[in-house]
């Protein structure tokens, strides 16, 4: 392509430089000789590396362009048949934006602040918001560092950012088209299948993102289970680590949907305590790939001071006993020591209930691998519960249960809620008769962990 060079089309542009090259398609830096302005001319010939699907692609980028009005997408101002000593072909002209890409940004060896990354971000999301509100949908199909454009710093805004090469744009939304565009590592799953929605481009976002924040290509990060890894080799907020995780979910169905409302979970990140009653303590904390609920000591309460009464006395009247069982061992009070360390043990019980009931909490936390529930006094678990996440099956709420007692009576349960995984109950209440949560609160709790495992709740 060097003997182009210095070669006018239509007796006005003057091809001055190669700017890039892909397959069926290359693209200079040309002179306005009628406007003294510099222009991008893209030029697809009929050469040996020539496909149909090329000038498919070629004839949809000029007429989606051509239609197209955005201060940060170039500008349509020319397209036309050529012939040259190489062939013929088709030229396609549009305005210059003179800005670096992002590409080029991180091969100079810039990094990207936290709030820089979130402007970029911004930028993107309202330029694809434009595309995606198209009579049909415009999908770019190729977002990636290379294809974007960021002008020089201004003040504390990381630059103007520009989205260009519409090159293997699609214009509806398409499922029964098999073309496979785009480029490795930032194209998501679906794209493999010749699959392309406004979601698509979502996800592609989310990996240009994670290579400014990691300074590498997707490709080059570890995956597992088709997702990027990418946490313990940036120092973002945890929440801009959840969206970029949340844009970057390989199942479409839990990808977000929409550039609108990407930008609302990226100013507004996701904590999930809608619906919490009034007065309620409980902390309830949802991302993508963790939901976490604490249920707070029910704190002291008159239905203690007896069970407090009753524990002294009773431990008092043990540690009694120990120390007589202890003289008398040796003289045959054998017998003795035995049923005082028997009985210790429901006296230690009796402790427990009673600083569980001031200190205590309840903490379930479900992650991607694993479900787990433990009671807490000061930070140490007390009968912690795991199983694997990939097992819950249910959620029941059970609300005035009885049980018989050994005397053929019956005993009130606390209204709570149980997360069944395999045989497995995850209970959230509390103990015995103490009753921590509301019927309000476990209503509100039974709806949360419904609507976030995608389990109907079963009511008793």
């Amino acid at each position: 392509m060097d003997q182009l060079i210095g070669k006018t089309f239509r007796d006005r542009y003057q091809i001055q430089s190669l700017l890039g090259r892909q397959t069926g398609r290359r693209t200079f830096l040309a002179k306005d000789l009628q406007t003294g302005s510099t222009v991008v001319i893209k030029l697809l010939l009929f050469a040996p590396d020539f496909t149909w699907e090329d000038l498919k692609l070629f004839e949809r980028e000029a007429a989606v362009l051509r239609s197209l009005n955005h201060p940060a997408i170039p500008q349509y101002l020319n397209d036309f048949e050529i012939e040259t000593e190489l062939g013929k072909g088709f030229a396609l002209v549009q305005t210059y934006i003179e800005a670096r890409s992002l590409q080029d940004w991180i091969q100079s060896g810039r990094t990207f602040s936290e709030e820089e990354l979130s402007a970029i971000a911004k930028d993107l999301l309202s330029i694809l918001d434009y595309l995606h509100s198209r009579q049909p949908p415009v999908v770019h199909r190729d977002l990636k560092p290379s294809n974007i454009l960021l002008g020089n710093r201004t003040g504390n805004h990381p630059g103007q950012v520009y989205l260009i090469d519409f090159g293997s744009v699609q214009t509806a939304l398409s499922y029964g088209t098999r073309t496979i565009v785009g480029t490795y590592g930032y194209m998501p799953p679906e794209q493999f299948g010749g699959q392309t929605v406004p979601a698509s481009d979502l996800y592609a976002l989310g990996a240009t993102l994670i290579c400014l924040a990691t300074g590498q290509n997707p490709d080059q990060l570890p995956v597992r289970e088709m997702r990027i890894l990418f946490d313990d080799r940036v120092s973002l907020n945890p929440d801009l680590i959840d969206w970029l995780k949340w844009l970057t979910e390989p199942s479409l169905d839990r990808r977000l949907q929409s550039a609108k409302q990407a930008l609302e979970a990226l100013e507004a990140p996701r904590k999930l305590a809608k619906g919490q009653p009034v007065g309620s303590k409980v902390q309830l904390i949802q991302t993508r790939q963790a939901l976490e609920i604490i249920i707070p000591p029910r704190g002291f309460h008159l239905a203690l001071i007896p069970t407090i009464g009753f524990a002294i006395a009773w431990n008092s009247f043990l540690v009694m006993w120990y120390g007589l069982a202890l003289m008398s061992w040796s003289s045959g009070g054998w017998f003795m020591g035995l049923f005082a360390i028997g009985h210790l043990s429901a006296g230690l019980w009796m402790i427990w209930s009673i600083l569980f009931d001031l200190f205590g909490r309840i903490r379930l936390q479900i992650d991607e691998s694993e479900i787990f529930r433990a009671n807490e006094v000061f930070g140490i678990g007390i009968f912690p519960l795991i199983a694997d996440r990939r097992s819950i099956s249910r959620i029941d709420v059970v609300h005035d249960a009885y049980k018989r007692d050994g005397e053929g009576g019956h005993i009130k349960i606390p209204s709570h809620i149980n997360i069944w995984a395999g045989t497995k109950k995850f209970t959230l209440c509390g103990t015995k008769n103490t009753e921590l949560l509301t019927l309000p609160e476990i209503d509100w709790l039974a709806e949360q962990l419904s609507e976030w495992l995608d389990i109907p709740v079963t009511r008793n």
